[in-house]
This record gives structure tokens, sequence and C-alpha cells, in this order.
């Protein structure tokens, strides 16, 4: 018995020293960077009910400044479908972003061309190293008594 107080006692110990170490360690934030190829999951609308039927959904991208000093240039907004073929491109050249500023695309809800599988695509780059952007699709439907809502965010891939 005295032996196992004695660990106990170590053992608090251990966790008393280490405890304010690790309240002050943050997870390190992402890398600074001068360009990145994001692909963003969407939905242009989900299936529902025991028929499979489907629920149309209407899809506002949002790309985010997250920098307070720097600018970037949005180069490319593709717009896939399901089936990987490009619907349409959503700019016609080079748009910046402002620091802390968002750039919007919306689809709206009767744009059914991406399918339950679609996705964007978006090429950026800024002229120094800086925060990159916080890339997110917000999904929303209503229908009668019903209304769905959910997100999906941005990762980076090899361009």
């Amino acid at each position: 018995m005295p032996a196992a107080r004695a660990a106990l006692a170590a053992l608090l110990t251990l966790l008393t020293l280490a405890l304010p170490a690790l309240a002050g360690t943050a997870a390190p934030g992402p890398a600074p960077s001068t360009g990145q190829t994001l692909y963003v999951p969407v939905y242009s609308h989900v299936y529902h009910g025991p028929k499979n039927r489907d629920f149309p959904l209407t899809c506002t991208l949002s790309i985010r400044n997250t920098d307070p000093h720097h600018s970037f240039r949005v180069e490319a907004v593709e717009f896939y479908n399901s089936h990987g073929g490009l619907v349409r491109g959503l700019i016609d050249g080079p748009r910046p972003v402002r620091p802390m500023g968002t750039l919007e695309f919306i689809v709206d809800e009767s744009d059914n061309d991406g399918g339950s599988g679609a996705n964007f695509v978006i090429r950026w780059v800024a002229d120094t190293p800086m925060n990159p952007p916080l890339v997110e699709a917000v999904m929303i439907g209503t229908s009668s008594n019903q209304g769905i809502s959910f997100t999906s965010r941005a990762v980076e891939i090899l361009p």
C-alpha cells in the first residue's frame, strides 16, 4: 500500500509539472504559402426517403483571406460535376482578395448540373508568403417542413 501511494504521489507531481507546459503549447498553424490548388467537395443535391428522391441544395463557396496584412489573387474557380466533367469556370480573370476579405460564389438550388458529387477546384497565388485562405462551402436546402444545411472544407491537392 505505501508503494502504491508513493507511485500515485509521483504521478500527481509529474502531472502538476507537465500540465502547465502542455497548456501553453499550441498546435502549429498552417505554413505560409504563395499559392495552392484546392479541392472543395459540394453537393447540388442529396438523396432522401425510401425512393432516393433528390433534395436540391443551394451552395455558397466562400474563399476567405485569413491574413491581416497580405492580399492574394484567385486565378481560377472551376465547377465540376459528379462525373469529373468541367461544368463551367466561375471567373474570367484573376480576382484579388484583400486582407481579411472574402470572395463568394453561389450555385443556386435550381442548378443541378453538378450532381451529388460536384466539386470546386480553386487556384490562388500571392506575391509573398502569407496565411493560406480558409475555403469552405455551405450547402442549404428547404422544402415544405424540411430543411438541411452543412458545410465542407477545402483540401490542398497537387496541381
